[in-house]
């Protein structure tokens, strides 16, 4: 028996029917076709399918898609305005966090989330917080160097000057 959700994808209002066993990443990728949050391993021990539920980064393969009713939530599609990469995304472009892109949508709304909870993480607190999305191409060093990049970015994209010397001062260090 389908059950009606009503949410909010992307910053764009959703009405879907699901039936009950479907899990968010299932909704996301198979209902609305948003590919871009992968699935990984099925058991949330990889973070590929991270996503943004009211703001927090989960792994939608460990939640029930009716457990989303009636919350905000952003995939690796919704984070780039108007054609524009989010500096996150361009931070992970330009410090080749990347190598095969798998983990990369998770990896980068992980990483948002912590910057929007710890504004000027250090590397430590990187590593620490990414610690449960997993990387098997790229040794993580270019990771937490696009991540530190990100953070910058992001500041600066707040206005944020204090916030932007320390976290280059920072991001140095990492590198």
């Amino acid at each position: 028996m389908a059950i009606s959700l009503k949410l909010s994808v992307n910053g764009a209002p959703v009405t879907v029917n699901v039936e009950p066993h479907t899990l968010l990443v299932q909704l996301l990728r198979e209902h609305l076709r948003l590919t871009g949050t992968h699935v990984g391993c099925d058991t949330a021990q990889c973070g590929a399918c991270t996503v943004h539920m009211n703001g927090r980064a989960v792994k939608s393969c460990n939640i029930l898609a009716v457990q989303a009713e009636g919350t905000e939530v952003t995939t690796i599609e919704g984070l780039s305005k108007g054609g524009k990469l989010h500096p996150m995304q361009e931070a992970f472009r330009q410090c080749h966090g990347l190598q095969c892109g798998f983990c990369t949508p998770g990896m980068v709304m992980a990483a948002t989330a912590l910057v929007e909870r710890i504004p000027h993480p250090d590397e430590q607190q990187v590593r620490q917080q990414l610690d449960g999305n997993l990387c098997r191409c790229t040794g993580y060093h270019n990771i937490v160097r696009a991540v530190m990049k990100g953070a910058e970015a992001m500041a600066e994209a707040e206005g944020d000057d204090v916030s932007v010397q320390s976290l280059a001062a920072a991001r140095a260090h990492a590198a």
